[in-house]
C-alpha cells in the first residue's frame, strides 16, 4: 500500500468525492484508510463514564484506498506515487523513497 498515516489525500470517487483530509489510520490487510472529516457515520451511544450524556456521535468510517489519491506536497494536486532507491549519505545503505509523479518531489 502506497498511502501511509499522516499523508494528505483527496477522495476521487464516492459520496465524499472532492473532500481532502489527513490519513488517521491505515488498514493494509483490508485495503482501507480512515481520513479526517471524510465518510462520516452517525452512531447512537448509551451514556457511560466517558460520555455521560450519551446521544448521537459522528465518527469517520474506513474508505477503500482505491478511492483516494495522494496530494502533491508542492502543487497540492492529486498525484500518482512512484518509488526510487537512493543511497543514504550518512549510513551508505540503500533506501526506498516515495516520489510524486507530477512534480518528482520526494514524499516524507
Amino acid at each position: 500500500m502506497k498511502i501511509k498515516k499522516s499523508d494528505s489525500v483527496i477522495v476521487i470517487s464516492g459520496n465524499s468525492k472532492g473532500k481532502t483530509g489527513k490519513v488517521l489510520k491505515v488498514f493494509p490487510s483490508e485495503n482501507r484508510v480512515i481520513i479526517e472529516g471524510v465518510n462520516l457515520r452517525k452512531r447512537h451511544t448509551k451514556a457511560n463514564q466517558k460520555n455521560p450524556q450519551g446521544g448521537i456521535i459522528e465518527k469517520e468510517a474506513p474508505i477503500n484506498v482505491s478511492n483516494v489519491m495522494l496530494l502533491d506536497p508542492k502543487t497540492s494536486e492529486p498525484t500518482k506515487i512512484g518509488s526510487k532507491i537512493i543511497i543514504d549519505d550518512k549510513t551508505g545503505k540503500k533506501k526506498s523513497v516515495r516520489l510524486s509523479k507530477v512534480s518528482g518531489e520526494m514524499i516524507a
